[in-house]
């Protein structure tokens, strides 16, 4: 049968392959790796040729795009510092792209010059990343340590083992205001309320990638993300397989150990459907020695005061008014030359475990619920971590971390960026951690209390001191003619001026004999010397014992449990629907050595939902809105609002405007605290408090016994803090190889936490005190705080394997009232830059096992002095420093292994980062890392 040709046939015949071509679509898949480390190229470009069709590869160099086309057609993979391929693609099947080393920097459709992908140029807030290529890239001794390179990031060390990571002012030993997860999870210490930084962390063999969300994050994060996110991805086991290795050598002693091993299982089909990942650290090192010597900022003696003074890392010499004699009376009595004494203190070096240890492992059990579909499949995962060790963490005081032990369990359902369902729980248990500070108050009252010193003391200055005095010339009250007693006020003086020596003297004797076991002090007991015997057997007795028991000791077996669950959609009319929630139980247990448990179970529940919505039009515009409310069981709703524009004419060019807001909720130590910290107790204040005596007054009413004096206050119960920030920003990259983020910000904070420090006093019938409690009470600001903020940074790429960064960032705390007892410690420099210089894969002598290719990095931050506001005992100015840091590296690609030399802070600058911390000084190191991935 033939058909005959006719017009009407013709027209159905081109309409059909009109209507065929405009529905041809083709999806297809794939990976872009280094095709000689193997490893995942992360912000990729994937671009259909004769097209504006294009993407990047996600965290694990994983693509997905449709083609409004059938095959065959051509793909260009492109990535900075490679060479772009060209691939045709004949079909939808998975393809993998391997590039090489020694391309130009190229302009793409969403990259161009630089390893950032179109996601973080369009995220609205500001967003600093290390992918692995950084990790690997970095000259500190450790990732972590990485980050306080980037823009608008302060790093401080208050130890070599407690590192704190902070944006945009309000920094603290007791990072509270900014948020650190790993894989979702929060890192924080569930009773202590602060994250050990990477003490507890992630090994970084298994770190992928480290994103820094800068500024109020609460919308998708939750309370706590007031100031930022630091966001810890590890490794997948379906994608990087294999066994990795470090070790690490350097300075201080430090010897580092680690382990990587990831595989997957195959089905009776062929395909992955298990895989399992285990990791291992160990680390040892001489800590740096906290020795700040210097008077206490506030305190009226100093070096030059005979009697001694009150040092910044000597605990126990601190002022007392039993030991102060400053009264003009006392210059015509016996007394006269005592002024202000002191006890002799213990340095922080006799009451510190300085040798840091930390060990680190876990583990996870990955399970595709879809195998077929390769990585698009939903996973479960349970994953389990450990973390123990010894260090240094300073809070209101120093504290020796021993043995404190840290667990995580996770069990997680999810698919990719389209849900997860998300639990875990967290345990910790304090081990044998203790306050050094108040160790030696305890070990002062042990040999003999205050009482029974200053009067020991006072007795052998009035029988020995004072009667060499007046062999020496000190002026004696005398009868004058008139029968007058006359006593020449400005001639003892002098004499006090000019035989300083001599009292410096009088006061070394009289301490020694205070010191002493004497008869007039029954019960007694010598000084503990440190380094003898009998000091080891009262220290070791004092730390044992709880600090409700006449110990040091805090016991700490808190836990958190968290669940959380997200889903996102897309519809026509929405590109992006996300709605999400989450609920919180912690449940401390300090059996009243940290917390008021003593009598009682205390927990605290909390929980949150969230929606938004992100809606593209065209690719120029990018407006996205949240929507957070979180209650917490003993404060009201809060809801914390979100919503941004992002401005895009080309592929190149991203201006950003947003507003975002936060909370954070007061911790349970700003709930639940009552510590003894030796001066003073430490309260939280979920009730108020009511006629506290201000230490001002108090001081004047003891100079004076006057009743009137005393001034009283009131303190209100806390409530939550917030903050609301505006911000703008710009991105672009300038001549193909520059790229530029610049971005400014202004916050406003309601209700700032801190706190109040005030006196429960009852006074006996002659107005001596009968009970002095002094307290330091959880408390909001009655007055609204402001910062602002300005940062740029810029990476430029040149000569193939080199790349140049600078950043450079400003913050400033706007306005903060005199006269509020609620001091917002804003403690961050205003200025500070950052310059770094690095290469990469640099070929040096071709066919060698050794020399084939060469990488290094220079690192140089500068940050100005500014003023550390902690505890009284640890405020004090931080001066500029300027750190250098560098590293060099070979690949020995023969063995899969990379030689790293290099060192933190090279010059040996040493700096105090934090007040009443060590000087941080340098710190070389030699590793070498094994990768061997499976493919």
């Amino acid at each position: 049968m033939k058909l005959k040709s006719t017009p009407l046939l013709g027209v159905v015949f081109l309409l059909s392959a009109s209507l065929h071509s405009a529905f041809a679509q083709t999806a297809f898949s794939g990976r872009i790796i280094d095709a000689d480390t193997k490893e995942p190229l992360i912000g990729a470009s994937i671009l259909v040729l004769s097209t504006s069709t294009g993407t990047v590869t996600d965290y694990d160099g994983y693509f997905e795009l449709s083609v409004d086309q059938a095959p065959p057609f051509t793909v260009e993979a492109s990535y900075t510092g490679y060479e772009a391929q060209q691939i045709e693609i004949t079909g939808t099947e998975e393809i993998t792209i391997a590039l090489s080393e020694g391309g130009v920097t190229i302009e793409t459709v969403e990259v161009r010059g630089q390893r950032v992908s179109e996601k973080q140029k369009a995220n609205p807030l500001t967003v600093e990343s290390l992918d692995l290529l950084a990790i690997k890239q970095t000259a500190s001794d450790n990732f972590y340590d990485g980050l306080g390179s980037l823009k608008g990031v302060d790093l401080t060390a208050a130890s070599l083992g407690f590192k704190v990571i902070n944006t945009r002012g309000f920094n603290s030993t007791s990072p509270v205001r900014s948020l650190q997860i790993i894989d979702g999870v929060d890192n924080q210490a569930p009773g202590l309320n602060f994250s050990l930084g990477n003490f507890l962390g992630s090994p970084e063999l298994d770190v992928l990638k480290v994103d820094l969300i800068q500024g109020a994050s609460s919308a998708f994060y939750g309370p706590n993300a007031f100031n930022g996110v630091i966001s810890i991805t590890s490794k997948n086991p379906f994608i990087q397989r294999g066994l990795a290795g470090q070790v690490k050598a350097g300075e201080r002693n430090l010897l580092e150990g680690s382990f990587r091993y990831a595989d997957h299982v195959l089905n009776k089909k062929g395909q992955p459907f298990l895989a399992y990942k285990i990791n291992f650290f160990a680390l040892r090192a001489d800590d740096w020695e906290a020795r700040n010597f210097d008077p206490v900022d506030g305190t009226d003696t100093g070096r030059d005061n005979p009697g001694g003074y009150d040092a910044v890392n000597i605990y126990g010499d601190e002022f007392s008014p039993l030991n102060d004699f400053t009264d003009p009376i006392n210059l015509q009595i016996e007394t006269a030359g005592l002024g202000v004494f002191h006890r002799r203190g213990y340095v922080e070096e006799d009451l510190v475990d300085y040798g840091t240890r930390n060990i680190k492992a876990n583990f996870g059990v990955h399970l595709r619920t879809n195998p077929a579909a390769d990585y698009e499949s939903p996973e479960l995962i349970f994953a389990t971590s450990f973390g123990t060790g010894t260090t240094v963490y300073q809070g209101d005081n120093r504290f020796s971390l021993r043995n404190i032990t840290f667990f995580q369990n996770r069990l997680e359902f999810r698919k990719g960026d389209k849900y997860f369902l998300r639990a875990y729980a967290t345990h910790e248990n304090a081990g044998d951690s203790y306050d050094p500070y108040f160790t030696a108050l305890r070990l002062q009252q042990l040999a003999k209390a205050n009482d029974p010193w200053q009067k020991d003391y006072t007795r052998y200055w009035q029988n020995n001191v004072y009667p060499g005095m007046v062999e020496n010339g000190y002026p004696k009250p005398f009868v004058n003619n008139e029968f007058m007693l006359v006593f020449d006020r400005e001639a003892a003086q002098q004499w006090l001026i000019d035989n300083a020596d001599f009292l410096r003297t009088g006061h070394g004797a009289a301490q020694a004999f205070a010191d002493m076991r004497t008869q007039q002090a029954p019960g007694s007991r010598n000084f503990f010397e440190p380094g003898t015997e009998r000091f080891q057997m009262a220290f070791d007795s004092i730390t044992a014992l709880k600090n409700t028991e006449g110990g040091t000791r805090f016991f700490d077996e808190s836990a958190l449990y968290h669940v959380q669950g997200e889903y996102n959609w897309s519809f026509p009319a929405l590109d992006r629907v996300t709605v999400g929630g989450n609920g919180r139980l912690y449940a401390p247990r300090s059996e009243g050595t940290v917390f008021s448990d003593t009598t009682s179970t205390i927990t605290n529940r909390e929980f949150g939902v969230y929606a938004g919505v992100e809606k593209r039009f065209t690719r120029k515009w990018i407006l996205s809105a949240t929507a957070r409310m979180d209650k917490n069981e003993n404060f009201p709703v809060i809801f914390t609002p979100a919503a941004s524009i992002v401005y895009s004419p080309d592929p190149i060019n991203y201006l950003r405007l947003s507003f975002s807001s936060a909370l954070r909720n007061p911790t349970l130590s700003d709930q639940y605290l009552n510590l003894n910290v030796g001066r003073a107790t430490l309260l939280g204040n979920l009730n108020g408090f009511q006629n506290l005596v201000t230490i001002e007054s108090l001081q004047d009413y003891f100079n004076s016994f006057d009743l009137s004096q005393l001034d009283t206050f009131d303190v209100a119960p806390i409530v939550p803090e917030r903050v609301r920030t505006f911000e703008v920003g710009y991105r672009t990259t300038l001549f193909d190889r520059l790229y530029v983020d610049a971005g400014y910000y202004y916050s406003w904070y309601d209700d700032f936490l801190g706190f109040n420090i005030g006196a429960d006093v009852k006074l006996s019938e002659i107005g001596l005190p009968e009970r002095l409690d002094v307290f330091r009470v959880a408390a909001n600001s009655t007055n609204q705080v402001t910062t602002q903020g300005f940062s740029i940074g810029t990476s430029l790429y040149f000569a193939r394997y080199y790349s140049l960064n600078a950043n450079y960032s400003w913050n400033r705390l706007n306005k903060a009232v005199e006269d509020d007892p609620i001091i917002p410690a804003f403690n961050t420099p205003e200025h500070k830059y950052n310059l770094g210089l690095s290469g990469r894969n640099i070929p040096l002598i071709p066919g060698s096992a050794l020399l084939d290719n060469i990488g290094f990095r220079l690192n140089y931050k500068w940050v100005q002095g500014f003023l550390f506001e902690g505890s009284p005992q640890f405020t004090g100015l931080i001066e500029d420093y300027g750190l250098l840091d560098a590293q060099i590296n070979t690949e020995i690609s023969r063995i899969n292994t990379t030689l790293k030399i290099g060192a933190s802070n090279i010059l040996d600058n040493q700096t105090f980062q934090t007040y009443g911390g060590p000087r941080i000084g340098r710190l070389a190191y030699i590793s070498l890392t094994y990768n061997f991935e499976r493919t």
